[in-house]
């Protein structure tokens, strides 16, 4: 049985609650937050606090907070010589306090509080610095029906980059194609279907290989179409990055920019 400290309230800190909880081989000892309200909906299953001095033994205090607070959080913890990690994907394992032993658990997904997960299709990107505390990781990855990876800070922060590029950036325009198909009145659910097959082929074939549209056929004609479609000077620069960015890539590098009438 491994036993495990929540330390904060966040998306990740209670996905994490939840997976832990549903899991045979993992009891969580506490949960600790600096507002006690943000959690208090959970004291009927699990003990709560939001004092550190009152914080338990255990084998593992998971740090789930904000990026920016992991170091100096991890500097008040009144306790040393305990295995303490954190969950950021940019945030280098060295931020934690060396008074403690210290390592990563970095669940490699987009957590929302009210979406369900299933954690047996979440990577776990595991670092540890003492060698002795890896199995420990490995174990409650396992528990909760996750595959470890044990990776450096460096293609850790990498793989956040990559999936900044992958999800967050790729949510925006998502964002923008809603807005744009709201401005003639259009369902935007019509384009469930494409969403979801880009996001199969990428299964099966790279993404390179996958590519399509004007900007891969080097279809001027549509381009120019589209550009003056566009309402906003905003949409469009991205529009035109985007598309120079797959011209490039497949072959078609041009020195003259996109003209458009709103240039």
């Amino acid at each position: 049985m491994i036993s495990v400290v929540i330390l904060g309230a966040g998306n990740v800190a209670t996905h994490l609650y939840k997976a832990f909880r549903n899991a045979e081989n993992i009891e969580i000892t506490q949960w600790y937050n600096r507002s006690r309200s943000a959690i208090s909906s959970y004291a009927n299953t699990v003990e709560i606090t939001d004092k550190l001095e009152d914080l338990k033994e255990a084998n593992l205090y998971i740090i789930a907070i904000s990026d920016d607070c992991i170091a100096e959080f991890s500097s008040e913890l009144p306790f040393k010589d305990r295995f303490v990690v954190h969950t950021s994907g940019s945030v280098a394992m060295h931020d934690i306090d060396k008074k403690n032993q210290i390592g990563v658990f970095y669940p490699l997904q987009s957590f929302s509080k009210n979406a369900e997960i299933d954690f047996s299709e979440v990577p776990i990107c595991i670092e540890v610095y003492e060698k002795e505390n890896l199995q420990l990781l490995k174990d409650l990855a396992q528990a909760v029906g996750c595959k470890a990876h044990k990776i450096t800070t460096e293609q850790r922060q990498t793989l956040h980059l990559a999936a900044v590029f992958v999800n967050n950036f790729t949510n925006q325009l998502y964002r923008i194609g809603h807005e744009i198909c709201e401005t003639k009145n259009i369902e935007f659910n019509i384009l469930h279907p494409l969403i979801e097959e880009t996001a199969k082929k990428i299964q099966h074939m790279s993404p390179f290989m996958a590519q399509t549209g004007p900007a891969k056929r080097h279809d001027k004609k549509t381009i120019k179409r589209q550009l003056k479609l566009i309402e906003k000077d905003s949409h469009a620069s991205i529009y035109k990055l985007l598309t120079a960015s797959i011209k490039s890539t497949h072959g078609f590098n041009s020195p003259k920019p996109i003209k458009t009438t709103k240039d």
